[in-house]
């Protein structure tokens, strides 16, 4: 399934971030963790939406892109969900998927407690399970942004 929004200005992004993550804690629970892959240029709206989607999922810490740290793990305080943990990766830095697999990247997405987002997933995209979710940010102009969501069939079920 493909999902289409368009945003101008970064309290919408947000806005958007907040909504899907509520979306998600309504889901089934899966076996693995939920696994999210922002993909788009600098600027482009990811960490934005990463700060809307923490504050859907009751995170009160300030979302930084773990730009040098690769991981941050936070913990989720809604607590009608069986899901505990986001942790947010970024792949910028990252040369090569193997480099991530040093960190433990399958145990991680193995844990069905877990929501994990990855920026820049496109540079990891060979170990990302089938069943993530991609979202697409592309520039429109200065303010605007648009987010394309690829949501596999075994996702949407949920």
């Amino acid at each position: 399934m493909k999902k289409e929004n368009i945003t101008s200005g970064s309290i919408q992004t947000k806005k958007l971030g907040e909504r899907f993550a509520k979306e998600i804690l309504e889901k089934k629970p899966k076996k693995t963790a939920f696994v999210i892959g922002l993909e788009g240029e600098l600027g482009g709206g990811k960490t934005t939406f990463m700060q809307g989607f923490a504050k859907g999922l009751g995170i009160k810490e300030k979302i930084l892109s773990p730009t040098f740290v690769i991981m941050k793990k936070f913990k989720i305080q809604y607590l009608k969900s069986n899901i505990q943990y986001l942790i947010h990766i970024d792949c910028y830095r990252i040369e090569k998927p193997k480099e991530l697999l040093t960190l433990g990247f399958k145990e991680i997405i193995s844990n069905p407690k877990n929501i994990i987002a990855v920026e820049w997933a496109d540079r990891i995209r060979k170990i990302m399970p089938k069943d993530s979710i991609w979202i697409k940010f592309d520039f429109i102009d200065r303010n605007t942004r648009r987010m394309i969501y690829k949501i596999s069939a075994a996702v949407d079920k949920g």
